[in-house]
């Protein structure tokens, strides 16, 4: 209405109310992708019963076998799948379509298009991690933590791991001259790189140390880490310097937190690059 009409524009709602219609929305588009969602959730599933089919019943020693191994690698590796690589590629392409560009144009703050963004990612982590578990279960006779400790310790790897691969992917997105184009190749490429020296498909204890050190920069190291403290917590002995080294796990996803947020800050663009 107008000014002259004697009656205000009413107030946008909430943020936080706009984010989470915006989560459903996004959790209703990601559902909707039935490719991508088979893609998503069946691929760590699927290599999770074909390495443990071929290497899983091997002894990694202290009691440990490489099929219990493949399971926690493959959490902390689905995790980022869902979060740094769905997002990397979907907002890249949302962009290269202009979705992006018109929402700018549209009253909605930017943080709520992010809370939506935050929602989906933390819904298809936590299904990621409920089927992995579910194969583990069932295939490996993967034993659940039974102390609130080790749930505790589940829980907070698995949130910071959803932020800083979230932030990463968000900042990631940026990087392809064109989604459809080459965007698995500046996104997806290097996540390949990590999860086989980070010990997802690949036993940690038998990556060469150089590519360890290489790997312990990257959030994916730890997360994996963390998975293993959490469901096999006898692989400690197999552990650099036998410890699963928490805190440090904690210090470095947050600082890959502090890093993501930064880049994402000053690298996120709603419109692609002129030129292109």
């Amino acid at each position: 209405m107008t000014a002259a009409s004697g009656a205000s524009t009413p107030p946008l709602p909430a943020v936080w109310r706009i984010g989470l219609s915006q989560g459903r929305v996004e959790l209703k588009a990601f559902f909707r992708e039935r490719q991508a969602v088979v893609f998503i959730f069946a691929m760590p599933a699927v290599m999770l019963v074909l390495l443990g089919a071929v290497f899983g019943g091997e002894d990694a020693g202290h009691g440990v076998t490489i099929g219990d191994l493949y399971v926690a690698g493959l959490i902390g590796g689905g995790v980022m799948a869902t979060s740094y690589q769905n997002l990397g590629m979907s907002i890249a392409l949302e962009r290269e379509r202009f979705w992006l560009k018109r929402l700018r144009g549209t009253p909605m703050p930017a943080a709520a298009y992010f809370a939506g963004k935050v929602i989906q990612v933390l819904v298809a982590a936590a299904a990621e991690v409920a089927v992995l578990l579910a194969v583990g279960l069932v295939f490996y006779h993967l034993r659940l933590p039974g102390s609130a400790a080790a749930w505790w310790t589940f829980a907070w790897v698995f949130v910071l791991g959803v932020a800083a691969c979230s932030l990463l992917g968000i900042a990631a997105s940026g990087l392809p001259r064109s989604a459809a184009r080459n965007g698995v190749a500046v996104i997806t490429l290097p996540f390949v790189v990590l999860q086989f020296i980070s010990g997802v498909f690949v036993p940690f204890f038998l990556v060469p140390s150089w590519l360890r050190d290489i790997a312990s920069v990257f959030p994916l190291e730890w997360m994996c880490r963390g998975m293993r403290s959490v469901f096999v917590p006898q692989a400690v002995a197999l552990e650099p310097g036998h410890a699963w080294q928490h805190g440090q796990t904690a210090l470095v996803l947050l600082a890959w937190i502090g890093a993501g947020l930064v880049l994402c800050l000053t690298t996120f663009r709603w419109q692609i690059r002129p030129g292109r």
